[in-house]
């Protein structure tokens, strides 16, 4: 058995627990573009893991689901990685603008007590659950700025509750103008860059930093890679956008319920 800060015995069944929580929210932020954290880090909170065991582990599963998407989604033809391509330079401009929301998050969520960062977490995945709903039609003009804006926004989210990049991200895309399929690939290179920053940040200023949970959130979010980026191909998007956005409320209704009545 395993020691680990907010849950006193991590056992075997936990392990396989978490490994599966892990496959099944990372085979959804792969369809989508977003999800993994938003739904993962209420689940794991719920579990009685507290949030400075919980982000910096999610952050540091999604670098390595991140680039794995990123490489199936261009060999798969949904997205043009190639030098140069205008796909990988919303990616790179994303993954750069969001060094700076990163690290201010994790300089804000270190001087933070439990109850706010919760208090925080479950208001943030409440609101991107109506943000994914609310924008559903919605489309607008490409801008770099709009980009560069939205990539230190939704970073900032990221790094503070270890979800709502995605959903922000992927959502912002297409309005302005990029397919689902493109945004969802462009979404899962860039959080990669952006996790890279956060992890990190928590590395810098926050002392002892519980990565007990890492082993259990990579296995499960690498072993959904193969599945995901092949199912992008054949999914209908707006169905699954729909499930996504009322679980992600109710997932933010459940944080902000177990804080303020339990």
């Amino acid at each position: 058995m395993i020691q680990l800060t907010g849950v006193e015995v991590f056992g075997l069944h936990l392990f396989i627990t978490v490994i599966v929580l892990a496959f099944a929210a990372e085979l959804i932020n792969a369809l989508l573009g977003g999800g993994h954290g938003a739904i993962l880090t209420p689940l794991l909170i719920m579990l009685g893991f507290k949030p400075l065991s919980v982000v910096p582990a999610v952050l540091l599963a999604e670098v390595v689901s991140g680039v794995l998407i990123g490489v199936a989604h261009h060999r798969l033809g949904n997205v043009d990685f190639r030098w140069r391509s205008n796909h990988l330079r919303v990616a790179l401009l994303l993954g750069a603008s969001s060094v700076v929301g990163v690290v201010a998050a994790v300089a804000v969520a270190v001087r933070l007590t439990t109850t706010i960062l919760e208090a925080y977490i479950g208001v943030l995945i409440l609101l991107v659950g109506f943000i994914m709903l609310f924008t559903l039609d919605k489309r607008f003009r490409f801008s770099w700025s709009k980009i560069l804006a939205l990539g230190v926004f939704a970073a900032f989210n990221k790094g503070i509750s270890g979800g709502g990049y995605g959903p922000l991200v992927t959502g912002g895309q297409l309005l302005t103008g990029l397919n689902g399929k493109q945004a969802v690939a462009i979404t899962s290179l860039a959080k990669s860059l952006a996790c890279v920053t956060g992890i990190f940040s928590y590395f810098v200023l926050s002392k002892g930093t519980d990565w007990g949970l890492a082993p259990s959130l990579v296995v499960g979010a690498a072993v959904s890679v193969p599945f995901s980026a092949f199912i992008v191909k054949r999914m209908y998007e707006r169905s699954l956008r729909v499930f996504i956005g009322v679980l992600t409320i109710v997932l933010g209704l459940s944080i902000l319920a177990k804080l303020f009545l339990f």
